[in-house]
């Protein structure tokens, strides 16, 4: 294989900002991001991470802050003059050329040989696994298809940095499942770095080194999928990453809170005032248990596989989402029991 990404240490925004107006889409992002990294920006519709990924392809300019290749300044360069591959939401594929000349489009504009177009054409489809659909038209290929084309079109060229822009989003639930294994194998086999824009914390969990999670043109917190899994650093961070359960609680004297009257044990993330705290606690860490300190009255239950997914009332009307793994009827009254690890204890008043 001859196709692989340009050479390159380190991708480096500093103070990275972009206003519209009176409204700053990007407030001073700072990120680090190294070469064969794959990189998520994650977060809910309006935070910032599509405007992230068009300043970092040169589609919007910069307010203020910088953009380094290494050593090299890049934010004041067009986007063909960066070199990176980019993956939109709706495909982008040009309707009247065929897959080849979709793929080949970047390599021609830079006046490449027609030989080693078709070459690397070639590669990048047999990368993509579409070996042998190189001349039909992007109409005759099904959803899934366009997407590999896509990409294919992205790393023809070679791309220090792969950007892609929830380019999922468009395909039904077996096929997301199946692009994920892909999009992570081309990553790996083309050693590119690789910035992806999601709403879907699973599948920025599933796919990244890093989580970047981003709220009001803000950066909350950078880590691991396993950090953001387990302790997200604030409770709204926490709230997207899954904790559906947030309760605004007091810490006791004899260190346990209050859920819907049942006394729990919790794990503080940071350290704890007298006050108020918000208590964080996932779904599936809230399940059924005979001897649970909390009793709760169903309000619905939805199957979903294995589990039922579920929601209640406590007797003071707090109303709380968790798992049983029997079924359950509307009315029932159950008691809830939560591992302390897993309940999250974060100081104030939720944000």
């Amino acid at each position: 294989m001859t196709i692989a990404a340009r050479d390159f240490r380190e991708l480096r925004l500093e103070g990275m900002s972009r206003r519209f107006g009176n409204v700053n889409a990007l407030r001073d992002v700072n990120l680090s991001v190294k070469r064969g990294e794959f990189i998520a920006l994650l977060g809910p519709s309006g935070c910032g991470k599509s405007t992230a990924l068009n300043c970092l392809a040169g589609l919007l300019t910069l307010t203020s802050g910088s953009i380094w290749l290494d050593s090299a300044r890049i934010d004041r360069l067009k986007p063909e003059e960066r070199g990176f591959g980019m993956v939109f939401q709706n495909y982008a594929l040009f309707p009247h050329m065929s897959v080849r000349r979709n793929v080949g489009f970047g390599l021609v504009m830079r006046g490449m040989d027609k030989a080693e177009i078709d070459r690397k054409v070639s590669e990048a489809l047999s990368i993509v696994r579409l070996g042998d659909q190189g001349d039909k038209l992007p109409g005759q290929l099904s959803g899934g298809q366009q997407q590999r084309v896509a990409i294919a079109r992205a790393i023809v060229i070679e791309p220090p940095l792969v950007l892609m822009d929830e380019p999922l989003s468009n395909l039904d639930a077996k096929l997301r499942l199946e692009m994920r294994a892909e999009i992570r194998r081309i990553h790996e086999l083309i050693g590119s770095a690789t910035i992806y824009v999601t709403h879907d914390q699973e599948e920025a969990l599933s796919l990244a080194d890093r989580i970047v999670v981003m709220r009001d043109g803000v950066v909350r917190q950078v880590g691991t999928p396993q950090q953001l899994y387990a302790q997200p650093a604030y409770s709204d961070v926490a709230e997207f990453m899954g904790y559906r359960n947030q309760i605004r609680s007091r810490v006791s004297a004899a260190g346990s809170i209050s859920i819907g009257g049942g006394a729990f044990q919790g794990t503080p993330i940071g350290p704890l005032s007298s006050g108020d705290v918000v208590v964080a606690v996932r779904p599936d860490d809230l399940r059924a248990a005979a001897d649970g300190p909390l009793a709760i009255t169903v309000e619905s239950a939805q199957y979903h596989g294995r589990d039922f997914y579920c929601s209640g009332r406590t007797a003071d009307a707090t109303e709380l989402y968790f798992v049983s793994v029997h079924p359950l009827q509307k009315g029932e009254t159950v008691r809830l029991a939560a591992d302390p690890k897993r309940v999250l204890i974060y100081p104030g008043a939720p944000s």
